[in-house]
């Protein structure tokens, strides 16, 4: 009995050390609860697209007394997808992602955003060269619990290490528990995703990018809703455009136009850059004004962008003083705006090509789909890049305007005229947003118009068809974190080429039905370049081509086709069949059928006349039949038809 009491009383104990124990360990215990907002919406051509932050919002566990050092956690976030923040210290992956904890707030804020009470200065905690890790960013408590008096005053932000394609770590950060009566925030920005990698969903349903959060280290940190969904992927970048056709026999000189009656053959050709959605379109900085009511943002130049949690809608991410500043290469900034290049293929010999310096962007659906110089709308500016390689890296930004030009396409009065126009020289097109209006759909059109001197002789300008291609850029395979040497941002290849611009050869066909040099009979044809006249039509000049259909006598085969001569503006080609005639045509004794003639000038008309010999006993005459009309149109060439 004795023995059993003895047991009775150490069961007993036992339940006294657990019911003890059990809230004992629920105070130490760090609970987070994780929160992403409303995630935004990015680029499905993207590698280094800007997922939106999430925040862990903490409460409970013990904090650490005065004077201790602060436990140190281990915290890693994986996406679905690459993670491409940029690697900053390359010796040690030391990448761009960054951890704040308890917002800290600038001493120089952009914008000029009121401080927060008892908000914490920036401090900034890098990753070391030496170890990989923080090590060495411990802090020791001081007492006070959140803000300007609490333990992170003097270092709130933390720097990632890439440790793998996917996933950023923050090894040995301090994280004080902030106890019963407080909470500690932890904000996770400047992770970049490879939506470009994920691609857009076949469903109604859009694809997503997806964080998990993961914590370990020297204190129990419990995490609610871990996996959040950080942003939507769908297409940023609609193209389109027109294509226009001109005649080798017209030379064209640079022209942008700025009325309706221009956008006929002759005028430019046009490539439009739309946003799949709002904000696709980005300027590198911030800076924020309004024009024409529309709030617009954009900096060419980096720029702070140290508000925690702030909308700024550019291609940069978080970027602060103390981690670096606003210089290229920096944490959180971006090489460039958001570009376009249009990359143009298969222009002729002796083609040139021109572009304005500077577009003003409009917004979608407020132009006709001629674009004259009335197209203006409330849209933002991009501005040409020269010198850039083919992908659209590198180069410079041409003069930047004082003002938003005051139309789409250069009129008399516009800013953006022929004397502001740049020839195209390496076959790629290069325009970088500087300012954008993140709160409705924009079009960036771009006029393209060409400029030759016809030589039909010598086959100039080359003949064929111009195509362009219009994407995002820079185009990049590096689909992972890489170092500065690859820029941000960076796209995956987009469209296929489109029909642009084309050169067409000059001609005019004539059928003549019946013609004949057998039975005592003869036909004589005089073909006409009628493109010397008093109406200001630039003189062409080209051979002729005669094709011969039926046969000879005695059944012999028809003659083979010949070329004439060049026949100048304003001259005849004169022949019989029996002797021949002008431009070194040939005779064709005995031939009895049809002719079909071709030739390299738009303007001809024919007649033809068959007679006895002498024209003694029977003449008869008639009109060549054009075979250019658009209800006979076997040529595809539009001539001339009046009295045909």
């Amino acid at each position: 009995m004795a023995d059993f009491r003895k047991l009775l009383l150490a069961f007993a104990a036992i339940a006294v050390l657990l019911a003890v124990g059990t809230p004992v360990y629920a105070q130490q215990s760090v609970l987070c609860v994780a929160n992403a907002g409303v995630p935004p919406i990015v680029r499905a051509e993207g590698i280094t697209e800007l997922v939106g932050d999430v925040l862990l919002n903490c409460t409970g566990g013990t904090p650490t007394p005065v004077g201790s050092n602060i436990p140190l956690s281990n915290i890693t976030v994986f996406l679905n997808t690459n993670i491409t923040s940029r690697i900053v210290g390359p010796a040690s992956n030391a990448s761009e992602a960054l951890l704040l904890i308890d917002e800290p707030f600038p001493s120089g804020p952009n914008p000029l955003t009121p401080q927060p009470a008892n908000s914490a200065a920036q401090g900034y905690c890098a990753v070391s060269t030496t170890t990989g890790s923080l090590s060495g960013c411990g802090i020791t408590a001081t007492g006070g619990g959140i803000g300007a008096s609490g333990p992170y005053r003097t270092t709130n932000i933390f720097q990632a290490q890439q440790v793998s394609a996917n996933s950023v770590a923050w090894l040995g950060v301090p994280l004080d528990a902030p106890g019963t009566t407080l909470t500690r925030t932890l904000r996770f920005t400047n992770v970049r995703a490879n939506a470009c990698q994920l691609g857009v969903s076949s469903t109604l349903i859009p694809t997503q990018i997806v964080m998990f959060i993961a914590v370990n280290g020297s204190q129990q940190v419990t995490i609610n809703n871990p996996q959040q969904t950080v942003a939507f992927i769908q297409p940023g970048l609609v193209v389109g455009g027109n294509t226009k056709t001109f005649l080798q026999c017209n030379s064209l000189n640079n022209t942008l136009v700025g009325s309706s009656s221009n956008t006929t053959t002759g005028g430019p050709g046009f490539a439009t850059a739309q946003e799949g959605f709002a904000s696709s379109f980005k300027a590198r900085g911030y800076a924020s004004q309004t024009i024409g009511g529309s709030q617009i943002i954009g900096q060419a130049a980096p720029t702070l962008q140290n508000v925690a949690g702030f909308p700024y809608n550019t291609e940069s991410g978080f970027v602060s003083s103390v981690t670096g500043g606003a210089v290229t290469g920096a944490i959180g900034v971006a090489d460039y705006g958001t570009r376009f290049i249009f990359s143009v293929a298969n222009v002729g010999a002796g083609v040139s090509l021109f572009v304005p310096s500077a577009i003003q962007l409009v917004l979608s659906g407020s132009c006709a789909s001629n674009f004259v110089s009335t197209c203006v709308g409330s849209g933002g500016l991009a501005v040409l890049v020269t010198g850039t390689d083919a992908s659209g890296n590198g180069g410079a930004l041409s003069a930047i305007p004082t003002s938003l030009p005051s139309a789409q396409l250069c009129s008399s009065t516009s800013a953006l005229c022929a004397a502001d126009t740049v020839a195209v020289t390496n076959g790629v097109i290069v325009y970088e947003v500087i300012q954008a209006n993140p709160n409705a759909i924009e079009q960036l059109v771009l006029p393209v118009t060409a400029s030759f001197i016809s030589n039909t002789g010598s086959n100039l300008p080359g003949l064929g068809q111009v195509t362009a291609t219009t994407q995002f850029a820079p185009q990049s395979t590096v689909a992972t974190a890489s170092s500065s040497s690859v820029p941000i941002p960076r796209f995956c290849p987009g469209p296929t080429a489109r029909n642009f611009l084309a050169i067409n050869s000059c001609s005019c066909n004539l059928l003549f039905p019946f013609v004949t040099n057998q039975a005592g009979f003869d036909s004589g044809v005089a073909i006409a370049n009628t493109s010397l006249d008093p109406y200001g039509t630039a003189p062409q000049a080209g051979s002729v081509t005669l094709n011969y259909y039926g046969g000879t006598t005695g059944g012999g085969a028809a003659p083979a086709a010949q070329t004439s001569q060049s026949v100048p503006a304003g001259q005849e080609l004169i022949f019989t069949l029996s002797n021949g005639g002008g431009f070194g045509i040939a005779a064709t004794p005995g031939f009895q059928g049809y002719i079909i003639a071709q030739t390299k000038f738009q303007y001809c008309h024919g007649f033809a006349f068959i007679s006895d010999l002498g024209a003694q006993r029977l003449a008869e005459g008639y009109v060549a039949i054009q075979l250019d009309n658009a209800g006979l149109n076997r040529t595809g060439q539009t001539g001339e038809n009046e009295g045909h």
